[in-house]
C-alpha cells in the first residue's frame, strides 16, 4: 500500500512538472542544434523565438546532442523522460546498495520505494520538466567515483572527465581526485576532458573560439543571479541587500567552502566524497538553479545511512526534503524578503553548507552505533523493508 502511493505521488509529481515546464530546455538543445547543424547558423547565436536563452554548454555538447537536430520533440521529451527515470533509479540503486546489506532490507522494495522518493525529490521534478541534462551528468559522476574509483579501475576518471567536457561543473570532481590524491584517475579525467573538448575545436574552430571567449563569460545567456531558483552561495548573496560587497563576499565564502570541503574531503569513503563534492559544486558556481542541485541526491542518502548514530543530521535532511518537495523556496520569488523568508528562499544553500560542515563523511562513524527504533526507516517506510 505504502509503495503503491510513493508511486501515484511521484507520477503526479513528474507529470505535472512536464507539463509545468513543457521540456523547455529540450527544446532549447533542439533548436540549437538544429539551427547550427540543419540551418547553418552559429550555435551560440541561437535564441529561443521569444526567450533571451540559448545555448549555454560547451561545444561537445551540442555534439553529443547533434541527433535532436533531426528529431521531432515529442519524441526528444519522450527519450529525455525515459533516460531521466532511469537513471535516476540507477543511481539511487548506486547509492543504496551498502545501506540496503547492511540493514537487511528487501533490494526490490527498498529500491522502488526510495526511487519513488527521489523522483519526487523537486530537483529531480524539475530535471524531468525541463528536459534537462543533470541526471545523466550525476549517473556518469557516481558511476565514475563509486565503481571506477572506488574500486582502483582502469577507466577510472572518465565519466568525470567526459561530464566536464558536457557541462563545466562536474569539473569540480577532478579537483576530487586531485585533493584525495588519485593522481592516475585525476590524469585520465583531465585526458578525457580534454580530448573531447578538443574534438569539437578541430571540427568546429569557430565555434569552440566563440564559447570560450564569449559566450562563457556572458551571464546575460543563464539568467538573473537574483532569482530565487539560483540556490548558489552567489544567488543567495544577490537576494541580500549588499550590492557594493557582493562580489568580494563571494569569493570570500567560496574559498572557505573550498577550504572546508578540501579538509573533510580527505577522509571521506566513496558516498561521502561524492556528497560533499556534489554539494561544494552547487555552493561555489554562480549559478545553480534549482534543477541542478540533484547533486544533493547523495547527501539525502547519507543522511538515512547515518540516521542510527546521527539522528539530528536525520531529521535535518528528512525536513529539508519535505520543505523543497512542497517548493517552498518558489513562494519568495516577488517582493521584499524579510529575514524569515530569506531562510525559504535559501534552502539548498543553508542545508548544502550544513551538509558540508557537519554530515559524517564516513558512513563507519554510524555503522556500529546502537539502533535507534526510526530513525532509519521513517524515510522508506522502515517495515516493508525487511526481507
Amino acid at each position: 500500500m505504502i509503495l503503491a502511493v510513493l508511486v501515484a505521488v511521484a507520477a503526479v509529481g513528474l507529470g505535472w512538472s512536464a507539463v509545468y515546464h513543457f521540456y523547455f530546455d529540450s527544446s532549447v538543445y533542439a533548436g540549437a542544434v538544429r539551427y547550427w547543424f540543419r540551418d547553418g547558423g552559429m550555435v551560440y547565436d541561437y535564441l529561443t523565438p521569444g526567450t533571451p536563452y540559448g545555448f549555454t554548454y560547451p561545444p561537445f555538447a551540442a555534439l553529443v546532442m547533434a541527433p535532436m537536430a533531426y528529431l521531432p520533440l515529442w519524441l526528444i521529451a519522450t527519450i529525455a523522460s525515459v533516460a531521466t527515470v532511469a537513471t535516476t533509479v540507477l543511481v539511487t540503486w548506486w547509492f543504496l546498495v551498502p545501506l540496503i546489506r547492511r540493514r537487511g532490507w528487501n533490494p526490490r522494495y527498498a529500491l522502488a520505494a526510495a526511487s519513488c522518493l527521489a523522483l519526487f525529490f523537486e530537483p529531480v521534478r524539475e530535471t524531468f520538466g525541463f528536459g534537462q541534462v543533470n541526471l545523466l551528468l550525476l549517473a556518469l559522476v557516481a558511476g565514475d567515483v563509486l565503481l571506477g574509483v572506488a574500486k582502483g579501475r582502469r577507466w577510472a576518471g572518465v565519466g568525470i572527465g567526459l561530464a566536464t567536457a558536457i557541462k563545466l561543473t562536474p569539473g569540480v570532481f577532478i579537483l576530487y581526485l586531485l585533493v584525495t590524491r588519485r593522481w592516475r584517475a585525476a590524469a585520465t579525467a583531465i585526458g578525457a576532458a580534454a580530448v573531447a573538448t578538443l574534438l569539437p575545436a578541430a571540427l568546429w574552430p569557430d565555434a569552440s573560439r566563440e564559447f570560450w571567449t564569449a559566450a562563457l563569460w556572458d551571464t546575460n545567456r543563464v539568467g538573473n543571479l537574483e532569482y530565487v531558483s539560483n540556490q548558489s552561495l552567489r544567488g543567495m548573496l544577490a537576494r541580500l541587500p549588499f550590492d557594493d560587497v557582493e562580489s568580494q563576499v563571494w569569493i570570500a565564502c567560496v574559498l572557505l567552502a573550498l577550504a572546508v570541503w578540501a579538509w573533510r574531503v580527505r577522509a571521506a569513503d566513496p558516498l561521502g566524497g561524492l556528497a560533499l563534492t556534489g554539494i561544494l559544486g552547487c555552493l561555489i558556481s554562480p549559478v545553480t538553479w534549482v534543477h541542478h542541485c540533484v547533486w544533493l541526491l547523495p547527501a539525502l542518502v547519507r543522511c538515512v545511512e547515518v540516521a542510527r548514530g546521527h539522528r539530528w543530521i536525520f531529521w535535518t535532511g528528512a525536513a529539508f526534503y519535505g520543505l523543497v518537495c512542497t517548493r517552498m523556496t518558489f513562494l519568495y520569488e516577488a517582493g521584499p524578503k524579510p529575514p524569515l523568508a530569506m531562510v525559504g528562499a535559501n534552502l539548498y544553500v543553508l542545508f548544502g553548507a550544513l551538509m558540508l560542515v557537519a554530515m559524517p563523511v564516513d558512513a563507519g562513524t554510524a555503522r556500529d552505533a546502537p539502533a535507534e527504533a526510526g530513525a532509519d526507516g521513517a524515510l522508506v517506510g522502515a517495515r516493508g523493508l525487511r526481507s
